[in-house]
This record gives C-alpha cells, sequence and structure tokens, in this order.
C-alpha cells in the first residue's frame, strides 16, 4: 500500500493569501501546503481521500492516472470544492467516479454541484456515483475501508482505516468506541492545526495526546496552519515516532487483505 499525502494544509493553505509571517514567505518546501487530501494506492486500486480546491494542481503533480473511488471525510469546501476536477477520470475511465461519504456530505455535493445532477445535464460535467456509508465497514474494489466518526466541533466527520493506516482529518473529539476502532493501527494519520487551542481541530498538545492514547508505530501531522509555525522549529520537538507531513510525502505499508 502506497500513501501520498497530496496536501497538509488547513482550509487556507500555506501560504496564506496576504500573510507575510515567516512561515508564509519560507523558503522550506515542507512549509508550502495545498489544502489537505491523499492518495491511497492498493496495488492497481487508487482511492482519493477527499478533493479539495487544489485538486488540479495535486493529480497533475502526483500524476494520477487513474482513480477507482473518492472517500470525503465531510462537506467543508477545503474538501469538496475539487470535485468538478473529476471529470478529467470520467473522461479517461469512461465511467460515472463512486464518491462515499455520509448522508450530510452528498446532500451537500448535491447542492454544490446541482448542474451535475439536472435532468438537463449540460455536455462535460461531472459524473458522479454517490453511495452514502455510515459507521459500518465497506468495501472498494475488495479493499474494505473502516469509517472513524469524529466530531468536528458539532459536525460528524469521518476518518478512514485501510488496512494497518488510518487518516483522520477536522477532529477534536471522539468517542471511546471510535478509540477502539484505531487498536493496532500501524500508521496514523492526525490533524494538528495550531500549538494554540481552537474550538473545532486538535491543537498540536491535543493531537499528541491522542497518538500516546492510539500508541500506533508511526504518526504524521497533517491539516496544519501556517500559525503552527515552521516545520524546521518545530520538528525537534515531538516525539520519535511522530512527524509532520508534508506535500508529496510518500510512505509504504503492507496490502491489507483482499477479497472480490
Amino acid at each position: 500500500m502506497i500513501i501520498e499525502f497530496l496536501g497538509t494544509g488547513t482550509s487556507q493553505g500555506v501560504p496564506v493569501v496576504g500573510c507575510s509571517c515567516s512561515v508564509c514567505r519560507s523558503h522550506d518546501p515542507r512549509d508550502a501546503r495545498l489544502r489537505t487530501s491523499v492518495l491511497v494506492r492498493v496495488g492497481e486500486v487508487s482511492l482519493l481521500i477527499d478533493a479539495g480546491p487544489d485538486l488540479r494542481q495535486q493529480a497533475l503533480r502526483a500524476d494520477i492516472q487513474r482513480l477507482d473511488a473518492v472517500l470525503l471525510t465531510h462537506e467543508h469546501m477545503d474538501h469538496i470544492a475539487g470535485i468538478d476536477e473529476l471529470r478529467a477520470f470520467n473522461f479517461k475511465q469512461r465511467r460515472p467516479m463512486t464518491i462515499y461519504a455520509n448522508q450530510a456530505t452528498l446532500e451537500a455535493v448535491r447542492r454544490v454541484y446541482h448542474y451535475a445532477f439536472s435532468e438537463a445535464r449540460y455536455p462535460g460535467v461531472p459524473e458522479l456515483e454517490l453511495i452514502r456509508i455510515g459507521k459500518e465497514p465497506f468495501r472498494v474494489s475488495g479493499i474494505e475501508v473502516r469509517p472513524i466518526e469524529v466530531m468536528h466541533l458539532t459536525m460528524p466527520v469521518l476518518g478512514f482505516r485501510i488496512g494497518g493506516f488510518a487518516y483522520i482529518t477536522d477532529a477534536k473529539t471522539m468517542d471511546d468506541d471510535q478509540f477502539d476502532r484505531l487498536t493496532g493501527v500501524e500508521v496514523l494519520v492526525l490533524n494538528a492545526l495550531r500549538q494554540k487551542s481552537h474550538i473545532s481541530h486538535l491543537n498540536l498538545e491535543e493531537a499528541l495526546a491522542w497518538i500516546a492514547r492510539i500508541r500506533p508505530k508511526r504518526a504524521f501531522l497533517t491539516h496544519i496552519s501556517h500559525l503552527m509555525g515552521s516545520t524546521a522549529e518545530l520538528e525537534r520537538s515531538l516525539p520519535p515516532n511522530v512527524t509532520f507531513a508534508f506535500d508529496g510525502l510518500v510512505l509504504e505499508l503492507p496490502d491489507p487483505a483482499r477479497s472480490q
């Protein structure tokens, strides 16, 4: 299983438009962050988690030639604003793109991309097959995906576990039974917005506490704001099994079990 971080930034990205702070002016490429998204490849199957406004740039940089499905964490625009770019895969693969999400997120997709679901569809609009998921595991091309529900203030958000890999973003709280679903995870990706407390996102201290509780072999922080500070300044203060993810980072894990 290959994991590629397409973006690791928060809703504004880094650098932030109009900002002249030291992080936004940093020459360290790890401090330049597109909106959060990740590509998961298991054999020939490619799954995209979230389709934000930078999807076109991300897909070109990562040379994505095929997508089998998209998993959406929630409805905020930094996670769904790139869905129109999926047209390219419609044209190439000659089929609708399957999107898995909870009911509220699917309703938002229908609302934002109403033209894709119109009875009088304009030629060339994205073709989307929407599939509602809840808290129960589901399969994509034989690969089991286990949803992990977290709360983004009062909004339910879905994380996903695939084999020994788990991906959680935009979390602030999580129930004990969902923590239990992460038992034995090898690689955990978790949001950490900044150092100061935030009403709807984990800050760095809270994210590190979750990691200490879950006890993955490795953990990578994502959905990072310019207010976090520079990667170079902070990385030395992290526990040895924790790293700031950065755009373009690629991880390799054992393939999960598959069934047809």
